[in-house]
């Protein structure tokens, strides 16, 4: 997937006005997304990802921090000046093309990563637990 057709996708999911909003929103979420998962991680999404919107993964991190899908979607919203509703939603835009964007299995691996109440975001309902 190229880079305008993964922020044509976001847009398209979250309504956001153009393509510069959907970049915002991205990079966003994806920043959130970064301190949350294994810099392995993060490289082997960066990976299969187009430029730029790769380039967010691959900032330093250090190791994943560890926290649940409120803390997520708060600091989504902090980054967005959004509400957690609204956070949501963009979490969900992003995190759904993301995982239409990368293999099967890469998304997996991200997946488990992750606690299952974060399943839904990456329109994955059924993995929650």
């Amino acid at each position: 997937m190229k880079s305008d057709q993964f922020l044509a996708h976001v847009r398209d999911r979250g309504e956001y006005r153009d393509q510069a909003e959907a970049m915002q929103i991205t990079e966003a979420v994806l920043r959130v997304l970064n301190s949350r998962i294994t810099g392995g991680e993060a490289k082997d999404l960066a990976s299969q990802l187009p430029e730029p919107i790769d380039q967010t993964l691959l900032e330093s991190t250090e190791a994943a921090e560890s926290f649940g899908i409120t803390e997520f979607l708060r600091r989504v919203a902090e980054r967005t000046g959004a509400q957690p509703g609204t956070a949501e939603s963009d979490a969900s835009a992003v995190l759904s093309t993301l995982a239409e964007a990368v293999s099967g299995g890469e998304c997996n691996q991200l997946i488990t990563q992750l606690p299952s109440s974060y399943a839904p975001l990456f329109g994955e309902p059924e993995l929650a637990g």
